[in-house]
C-alpha cells in the first residue's frame, strides 16, 4: 500500500526550474487522484483525500504568492493568470466542502471527483497555454524555482 504521509515531491537542495516543480506537483495530485478512485476504504479515501486538498492549497500557494506574480509581470498577462486565480478560487471551495465531510456523506466521493476534474482543467491550462510562454519569456525559472521550492518547503514543515 502505497505511503500517504507528507513529502516534498522535488529534491531537496537541487536547482529546478519552477514549471518543473510544478508539474512534479501536478503529476503527484494526480497519482493520488488515481488512488482515491481505486480505493475500497473510507479510511483510506478520507485520507487521500485529505492529502490531496493539502498539496493543492500549498501548491495554490505558492502560486499564487511567486509563480502568478512574476508570470503576470514577465509576460504583462491580463487574461491567463486572473483566469488562474479565479479558478484557484473554486478549487478552495470545494476543497474546504471535502475537508469539513464526512468520507459516508452521500456527496463525499462525488465533490472529490469534480475536484480532481476540475484540477485536470486547470493543469492542463496551465502546462498548455501558461508554460510556454513562460520558458519563452526571460524570467529566470532556475531563481524562480529555487523560491517556490523554499516557500513550499517551509509550508509543509508547518504541516508537521
Amino acid at each position: 500500500m502505497p505511503n500517504t504521509a507528507k513529502k516534498i515531491i522535488p529534491l531537496a537542495g537541487k536547482a529546478q526550474e519552477a514549471t518543473r516543480l510544478l508539474r512534479a506537483d501536478h503529476k503527484h495530485v494526480n497519482d493520488l487522484f488515481d488512488q482515491f478512485e481505486s480505493s475500497r476504504s473510507s479510511t483510506k479515501k478520507q485520507a487521500l483525500a485529505l492529502e490531496i486538498c493539502q498539496e493543492l492549497i500549498i501548491h495554490a500557494q505558492i502560486e499564487e504568492e511567486i509563480f502568478y506574480p512574476a508570470v503576470q509581470s514577465a509576460l504583462k498577462d491580463k487574461t491567463l493568470v486572473p483566469e488562474a486565480k479565479v479558478e484557484h478560487e473554486t478549487l478552495k471551495f470545494l476543497i474546504a466542502q471535502i475537508q469539513n465531510e464526512s468520507p459516508d456523506g452521500e456527496l463525499y466521493d462525488a465533490k472529490v471527483k469534480v475536484l480532481s476534474e476540475y484540477v485536470k482543467h486547470h493543469v492542463k491550462e496551465e502546462q498548455n497555454e501558461i508554460f510556454p510562454k513562460v520558458k519563452q519569456s526571460k524570467l529566470d525559472l532556475i531563481d524562480l524555482g529555487a523560491q517556490m521550492l523554499a516557500r513550499k518547503e517551509e509550508l509543509q514543515a508547518k504541516l508537521v
